[in-house]
C-alpha cells in the first residue's frame, strides 16, 4: 500500500484519480484550495485511508508521515479559468510545482506533474509526438497556462537531472467525462449543457479546427501505468481518433436529442488549428491505449449532466 498525495484532487481529473488510487488499495492525501475544484468531486468519498486537506500549494507544503507518490495536478485547466485566474495558474505552475517538487524531494517521492498537450501550442508538426517543441504564443492570452506547464516540465526535469529525483511527466490531451464543470467552457462540457437547455450551441470559427477526446477512465489507467514505469521523460496520454469541433457539436446535438441550432462565433486568439496526440510511445512503453469509444464516453456524460441539472 503507498501513500498518495493529489494536488488538485478536489478537480476534474484529480477526482477521478483519488478514487482509482483508492481502488488499487492506496492511501490518498487529497489538497485543493477550491479555485477551481469541487467539494462535490470527492463528498462521496467515505473511506479511512483519504485524507483532504484545504490548502494551496503555492505556499509551503507540509505533510506528516512518508510519502510515496505525489501527483501535482493543481491548476486551472480550461480556457475560461486560466483567463480569469492569469496570475493563480501562472502561480500553480511554477511556485507550486516547485513547492511540491520540494516535498518530493524531501520525502524520497515519485513525483508525477500533470502537463498538458497546450505545451505544443498551436502545432506546426501533426500529430504531436514528444520531441516536438512546439509553436507557442508566450505573451497571447494562452501564455500564462501554456508557458506554466512548459516551466512546469523545465523544472522538474532539473529535479530529475540535478537531485536524481524520481519524475514522470504526463502531457494530457483534450479529456472529458463526469466532474467536469457546465460552465468549464471547454467543448464537450459546454456543448452538452447547450443542448439539454435548448440553448444556441456555439462553434468558435468555422468549426473545422480538430481534436481528439479521452475518456477520464482511460486518461487515469495511463497515469496509473506511467505512474509506475521508470520513464523520466514526457509522454502523452489522450485518444489519438481525430475529429473537427463541428462534428463533435453535431453528435452531441444527436445524442442529446436536442432542438437547439449550431452558431458560430470568431475564433478565439492563439486556438489550436489541430490537436492529435502520438501515443506510439505510450503504448509501447506502458502498453497503453484508449479503450472507451467517444460514443460510450458522451451517453456517460450527458448521463451525469442530466443528473447534475436535476439537482
Amino acid at each position: 500500500m503507498a501513500r498518495i498525495s493529489i494536488t488538485g484532487g478536489a478537480g476534474f481529473i484529480g477526482s477521478h484519480l483519488c478514487d482509482y488510487m483508492l481502488s488499487k488499495g492506496h492511501q490518498v492525501i487529497c489538497m485543493d484550495n477550491f479555485i477551481t475544484g469541487d467539494i462535490a468531486n470527492i463528498e462521496h468519498i467515505r473511506d479511512e485511508r483519504f485524507l483532504f486537506v484545504k490548502h494551496d500549494v503555492t505556499n509551503y507544503i507540509y505533510a506528516e508521515g512518508k510519502l510515496d507518490y505525489i501527483l501535482h495536478f493543481a491548476s486551472p485547466a480550461s480556457p475560461i479559468d486560466y483567463l480569469n485566474h492569469p496570475i493563480q495558474t501562472l502561480k500553480v505552475g511554477s511556485l507550486g510545482t516547485h513547492k511540491a517538487l520540494g516535498l518530493a524531494k524531501e520525502k524520497g517521492a515519485v513525483f508525477v506533474l500533470a502537463s498538458t498537450s497546450e505545451v505544443y501550442g498551436d502545432p506546426l508538426v501533426h500529430p504531436q509526438k514528444e520531441n516536438y517543441w512546439g509553436n507557442v504564443n508566450p505573451i497571447g492570452p494562452r501564455g500564462v497556462y501554456d508557458e506554466a506547464k512548459r516551466f512546469a516540465e523545465a523544472i522538474t526535469m532539473a529535479y530529475h537531472t540535478y537531485h536524481g529525483l524520481k519524475t514522470r511527466i504526463v502531457r494530457i490531451f483534450n479529456t472529458f467525462g463526469p466532474r467536469m464543470r457546465i460552465n468549464d467552457g471547454r467543448a464537450v462540457p459546454t456543448f452538452i449543457s447547450q443542448a439539454l437547455n435548448g440553448e444556441d450551441i456555439t462553434v468558435f470559427g468555422d468549426g473545422s479546427q480538430t481534436r481528439s477526446f479521452c475518456y477520464v477512465s482511460d486518461l487515469v489507467e495511463g497515469i496509473y501505468r506511467l505512474m509506475m514505469s521508470e520513464e523520466s521523460e514526457p509522454v502523452n496520454i489522450g485518444n489519438p481518433n481525430e475529429m473537427t469541433v463541428l462534428q463533435l457539436a453535431e453528435r452531441i446535438l444527436k445524442k442529446a436529442d436536442s432542438k437547439s441550432r449550431i452558431v458560430f462565433k470568431p475564433l478565439p486568439v492563439d486556438d489550436p488549428k489541430q490537436r492529435r496526440p502520438d501515443i506510439s510511445k505510450a503504448k509501447k512503453l506502458l502498453k497503453w491505449e484508449p479503450v472507451v469509444s467517444l460514443e460510450d464516453g458522451l451517453d456517460r456524460t450527458i448521463e451525469y449532466f442530466k443528473e447534475r441539472t436535476k439537482t
